[in-house]
């Protein structure tokens, strides 16, 4: 049943942060003005307990972009139908504004991997990613976004670039896209190649939400540079100057700042939020219509 109290579940084009329990009864108490929250599906698919309590009073005041990390949208093997049945529970419960995954696969045979791995970017991969995002956006009655991923690898057999690879996931099913821009840089770095020129060549026109984050500084055995999409600190300049370029170029769209590991206070991660709505307000032509972070 809808709780007729929520508040509309349209995500405004404005910053809104990843939920951490860290920060539930900050939240409850100030309620700071963002535009929405951002909760990974698998933490609430139990029954009941403080994480639904919380959320069920956050979803009152704010609306939410459901960000989901397990289905292996790019595995090889069906769906676990299991899995989509939970998160279809708690799409319904919490009538998110977005749903979202990632380009990626977790799984193999019985195993579950904890990391969201790449893939090869050929016509069969591309035939079984279509079919799997079809399955969900029928079990879900809705649009969903498919997330381009952070890579460490490019492989041999791949036949598209992987920005055609989106705009044909795109044509074939109706999916929109999330365009995380430290994935892009992240990728950029470990693979040699230009930031600028994969964003000159994404299909901008079907992007509903956008992501910040932070990544690790690493090196591979050769002793280059190696960047890992941790999520454990504040976004780096590069993502930054590319964050305020996209937004010059398509407008303001809704934009999350991740902070997954060593989650921060409360004023750290909202000082990340802050400079990301200042960048939306002063982009050339954005007429401020939405809520924003102050």
């Amino acid at each position: 049943m809808v709780d007729q109290q929520r508040v509309n579940a349209a995500v405004p084009h404005a910053v809104g942060v990843s939920l951490k329990a860290d920060h539930y009864r900050h939240i409850l108490d100030v309620k700071p003005s963002l535009g929405f929250f951002e909760v990974h599906a698998e933490n609430y698919m139990g029954a009941g307990g403080p994480p639904h309590a919380y959320l069920e009073a956050i979803r009152a005041h704010y609306p939410l972009s459901l960000h989901g990390v397990g289905l292996s949208i790019g595995g090889p093997v069906p769906l676990n139908t299991k899995h989509l049945a939970r998160l279809k529970q708690v799409h319904d419960r919490y009538e998110p504004g977005l749903f979202s995954e990632h380009l990626a696969w977790s799984t193999h045979q019985p195993a579950y991997y904890n990391d969201l791995l790449p893939l090869p970017y050929t016509e069969s991969t591309l035939d079984q990613v279509a079919a799997h995002i079809d399955q969900v956006q029928q079990m879900l009655g809705r649009q969903m976004l498919l997330e381009n991923p952070s890579t460490y690898v490019i492989f041999e057999d791949s036949t598209l670039e992987e920005t055609e690879f989106l705009h044909r996931v795109v044509d074939r099913t109706g999916c929109g896209l999330l365009l995380d821009v430290n994935n892009v840089f992240v990728s950029a770095t470990n693979s040699g190649r230009s930031a600028d020129e994969y964003l000159a060549a994404f299909p901008v026109d079907h992007v509903g939400e956008i992501h910040l984050g932070g990544h690790a500084p690493d090196e591979d055995e050769h002793g280059h540079t190696l960047l890992i999409d941790a999520h454990d600190r504040a976004v780096a300049d590069p993502v930054w100057l590319l964050f305020q370029g996209l937004v010059e170029r398509i407008g303001a769209k809704p934009t999350l700042v991740e902070w997954d590991a060593d989650v921060p206070a409360w004023p750290v991660l909202h000082e990340q939020a802050v400079r990301a709505q200042q960048i939306l307000d002063n982009s050339a032509g954005q007429e401020v219509l939405h809520a924003k972070v102050r």
